[in-house]
């Protein structure tokens, strides 16, 4: 049974909790961050130097960082379905897996914190607005995306892409702000609620 440490309502942990349903992993779950046991104690620290959840035990294996998660839990549990061997197909799921990672979710940060965590070092209107745009300019990426597959990110199938993809396709439809019209992603939204992993761990939680 794999040992997840993190809260459930952290977007990274929602994308290992929907990996390990959509795989049909047997999990357990402890809450540690945010409110929780602190991710800043010495046990803590001695699974992740970072301080931050996600990180799963699995038979003595210890990883953190979520992408990182999920893709072993496919690999290791021979997943193929999600994340095929084939090179290009692969290739193709990493690449919408990292930039989500990386180019997506630099674009929400100032807008997310403003709106959602109400810091108030995050509160500057024209920052604001520069972040609300430029999150919006990412998200037209997406469309486009969806708009040629007509399916899903990667691909006309259900890939380990989309995990990450729809927990920030989650997040953009609740933050309060005015969103452009998406077609594709809102048809992907949808598309996604048919999932059982989706609807348990991905439209549950903070967004």
């Amino acid at each position: 049974m794999v040992r997840i440490l993190g809260r459930a309502t952290s977007i990274n942990v929602r994308k290992v909790l929907w990996a390990c349903t959509e795989i049909n992993i047997p999990f357990e779950r402890e809450d540690w961050g945010a409110g929780f046991k602190p991710t800043s104690s010495p046990e803590f620290l001695a699974l992740n130097p970072n301080a931050m959840v996600p990180v799963i035990q699995d038979d003595g294996f210890t990883l953190w960082e979520s992408n990182a998660i999920i893709r072993y839990l496919a690999t290791r549990y021979e997943a193929w379905a999600l994340y095929p061997t084939e090179a290009r197909i692969r290739a193709r799921i990493d690449q919408w897996t990292d930039w989500q990672a990386s180019d997506l979710n630099r674009s929400w940060s100032y807008a997310f914190m403003s709106l959602v965590r109400y810091s108030p070092a995050h509160q500057d209107p024209a920052a604001l607005a520069a972040g609300c745009a430029d999150w919006a300019r990412h998200m037209q990426i997406l469309e486009r995306q969806l708009a040629s597959t007509s399916a899903y990110v990667a691909g006309d199938k259900f890939s380990l892409a989309d995990i990450p993809m729809g927990l920030s396709v989650n997040r953009w439809f609740e933050t309060p702000m005015e969103h452009p019209e998406l077609p594709a992603v809102r048809d992907y939204y949808e598309r996604l609620n048919e999932r059982v992993g989706f609807r348990l761990h991905g439209r549950n939680g903070e967004p």
